[in-house]
């Protein structure tokens, strides 16, 4: 009786000295890896990101299926360089290989952007991997970072959308509350 009651003891007290085993060893391991630390990381120069991105080429997003409306729209983009705000200009180029497809680039930044159907009428270029959206209207365009929700570029005029806006300042349109005579309602 003696003996089962040994054997018994024993066998409660290799699981519990099992468990006990594996817990003690986990507080010093977790100081061991607060202890070692990453090295920190080092900062990639300007120019050297620069140099990168300009022979990294621009990704072919071929899930993109561009529909009749959509490279309807691709025919009123205004390509060739824009001036914009601030000394900035912003560069759209049409992709040779694929219609409807264009590169949009400024200051060491390029995006491949393809259009999107807009209900007010607006030309929106869009390139979903970077999050950043070409808006362009009759009179002047806009590079912006969805993703960051910032302005890139602003107030970009190209030859054509300057000669719009002269035109607006002469004839402009007519006022929302207007009347078919001119006067307001």
């Amino acid at each position: 009786m003696k003996k089962i009651a040994l054997i018994a003891a024993v066998a409660l007290a290799l699981p519990l000295a099992a468990v006990a085993q594996s817990t003690t060893p986990a507080k010093p391991a977790a100081k061991a890896e607060t202890a070692k630390k990453a090295p920190p990381k080092r900062q990639v120069t300007r120019k050297a990101a620069k140099a990168v991105e300009e022979v990294t080429p621009i990704s072919d997003d071929t899930n993109i299926v561009l529909t009749d409306a959509d490279l309807e729209v691709a025919k009123r983009v205004s390509i060739g360089k824009a001036q914009c705000e601030l000394g900035a200009d912003v560069t759209v180029t049409p992709d040779e290989k694929k219609p409807g497809f264009f590169t949009v680039s400024t200051k060491g930044q390029k995006y491949r952007m393809h259009p999107v159907e807009s209900r007010t009428g607006a030309i929106r270029l869009e390139d979903p991997r970077a999050g950043a959206m070409w808006l362009q209207l009759g009179n002047k365009s806009m590079l912006m970072n969805q993703k960051a929700g910032l302005r890139i570029a602003d107030e970009c005029q190209t030859d054509a959308q300057i000669a719009f806006a002269a035109e607006m300042k002469k004839n402009p349109p007519k006022a929302l509350f207007d009347g078919a005579d001119g006067e307001k309602k």
